[in-house]
């Protein structure tokens, strides 16, 4: 080998180890300072599910702190009461030591209080359901002393603990089955007579018109509410449409249809 040749493979061999010796130090400078970068900081574990015991045992070791959230917890149907629902930052997340972790904590499905219906008629016991986030189930009647219309029972129990939404069966009163009567028939009956007898006894009317029908004698029933043999109490208003005066009967001509 010439000595031109061998001084030319001299220079590459040194250069090549120079390179390799550059390359050396930059790595390690790289692995130092990734390391000087890292050093005190670790990955946030996943806490979800865990109780909070548990999850403040776990980031103890590697060391971070557990903290609740503002606001206290939250109602979750999957997972238990007093388990971590939500974690801040989350898991995998590169956090130094030390820091505070965030959890919400679980208060399990949520649950409602069943009001107490008993004695509310069902218009006030369905706004009173709705207010409560509950809904009106089936309803029952009965023959009860309590008013007509009331609340007798309940179902759930007033007090009962219930899932939103959850329907509340009613039973109610139909009014005292001693004073329930079966309505008569009063169709061409005589109004003025009829009147005096079922006020005597308690009873009430309600809307009363007069119509003129041809071949009725004035002040005969033509027609009636409830109908024969509809149950009544004296609670319950009768309507009435009785015949008015013919022309013959009424010259003035008056306007019987204002009458009651």
């Amino acid at each position: 080998m010439s000595p031109l040749a061998t001084r030319a493979l001299k220079i590459l061999v040194r250069g090549a180890y120079l390179g390799a010796v550059a390359m050396c130090f930059i790595l390690a400078g790289y692995v130092a300072f990734n390391l000087f970068v890292r050093s005190g900081v670790t990955s946030v574990p996943s806490l979800i599910g865990r109780s909070e015991a548990e999850a403040a045992r776990i980031l103890a070791d590697q060391g971070l702190v557990l903290r609740r959230a503002e606001g206290g917890g939250r109602f979750d149907a999957e997972i238990p009461p007093g388990a971590v629902m939500l974690q801040e930052p989350a898991q995998r997340t590169l956090v130094k030591r030390g820091s505070p972790v965030q959890v919400v904590l679980s208060l399990g499905p949520e649950r409602l209080t069943v009001p107490e219906l008993s004695g509310r008629g069902l218009p006030a016991a369905q706004v009173t359901l709705a207010a409560a986030g509950l809904t009106l189930g089936r309803t029952l009647q009965i023959y009860d002393e309590h008013p007509a219309g009331s609340v007798v029972d309940q179902a759930p129990t007033p007090g009962s603990t219930v899932a939103p939404m959850a329907s509340v069966n009613l039973l109610l009163s139909r009014g005292d089955s001693s004073k329930t009567y079966l309505m008569p028939d009063l169709v061409y009956r005589d109004y003025d007579r009829i009147r005096l007898f079922l006020q005597s006894w308690g009873f009430r009317f309600g809307s009363v018109k007069f119509e003129r029908y041809e071949g009725a004698r004035s002040g005969i029933i033509l027609r009636q509410f409830p109908l024969a043999g509809h149950p009544l109490t004296p609670r319950d208003a009768i309507s009435l449409v009785v015949a008015a005066p013919t022309q013959d009967e009424d010259p003035q001509g008056s306007n019987p249809e204002a009458i009651r």
